[in-house]
């Protein structure tokens, strides 16, 4: 083997070991993504069953119910709503009218089972992907800050 032959073969093997190693990366990020759904976007998603996602809207007054460790409520972007079922600690700041964040899939009821809420932090903010969301639909606009 020449000298030039030896140095494509090594560029060769090299290329081919990075294409590899991309591909599984790709692979591995695609199976843990979670996408982000409106309310109003679920009707158009076509979701697999046990798919997780995230759910993000503000939640609706006067649908928070507790029972025991359980939480119940809707999650709305003032189109349609989503009833969302939720067992653990909510954050502090999670409130009717608040903007949250919700991970997780559909139960064979049609409920959504979160397994994490993530709640905005304090009165300005609005986690991006909501705010997003809720300014496309005309329902959100951000407050004027003195």
């Amino acid at each position: 083997m020449t000298r030039k032959q030896k140095r494509l073969s090594v560029i060769a093997a090299g290329l081919a070991f990075l294409g590899v190693a991309t591909g599984l990366t790709f692979y591995a990020l695609g199976q843990k993504a979670s996408y982000f759904y409106m309310p109003a976007d679920l009707a158009t998603a076509s979701l697999q069953p046990g798919q997780r996602i995230r759910l993000g809207g503000l939640v609706e007054k006067g649908t928070v119910e507790r029972q025991g460790a359980t939480v119940a409520f809707s999650v709305t972007d003032n189109q349609k709503n989503v009833k969302v079922a939720y067992t653990g600690i909510l954050p502090d700041l999670f409130r009717e009218g608040q903007g949250v964040i919700t991970e997780g899939s559909f139960g064979p009821d049609g409920i959504f089972v979160a397994d994490s809420v993530l709640a905005k932090h304090d009165e300005t903010y609005m986690p991006k992907e909501v705010a997003d969301g809720l300014k496309a639909k005309g329902v959100w606009q951000e407050s004027k800050s003195e």
